[in-house]
């Protein structure tokens, strides 16, 4: 079952209101992914939201530093980073969880089902 996405505000939704249909619930997947964390700075979140090195090319090419919070975004900004995503052929899939990056999720830092060289006979 999804959770309900709460509507967008402010510059977000000037952003959103200025593009076509299908690409608006892109910009709202996007929006949403950013929002998630709204006390955490743009940097940190861009990175677990793009892929690679995108999201901090962005911040570089707006001349925002990564400490910016998503919420000081202007709605030229949104519509910047909802290109900057297409063009890296990327958008965030409703439900999947915020902040993961491409690391193995194990606990001990390997994929699941690698495992050590075992150390016995030395």
């Amino acid at each position: 079952m999804s959770r309900p996405h709460r509507t967008l505000d402010g510059a977000a939704a000037i952003a959103r209101a200025a593009l076509p249909e299908t690409a608006a619930a892109d910009l709202d997947r996007l929006a949403h992914a950013v929002l998630a964390r709204p006390g955490a700075a743009l940097g940190a979140v861009l990175r677990a939201v793009l892929p690679g090195t995108t999201g901090a090319r962005w911040l570089r090419s707006e001349g925002l530093p990564p400490t910016t919070r998503a919420a000081d975004l202007t709605a030229e900004q949104w519509l910047s980073l909802h290109r900057c995503c297409a063009a890296a052929g990327h958008a965030p899939v409703p439900g999947a969880p915020a902040g993961r990056s491409g690391r193995p999720n194990s606990a001990h830092g390997r994929a699941s089902g690698a495992h050590a060289i075992p150390r016995w006979g030395q």
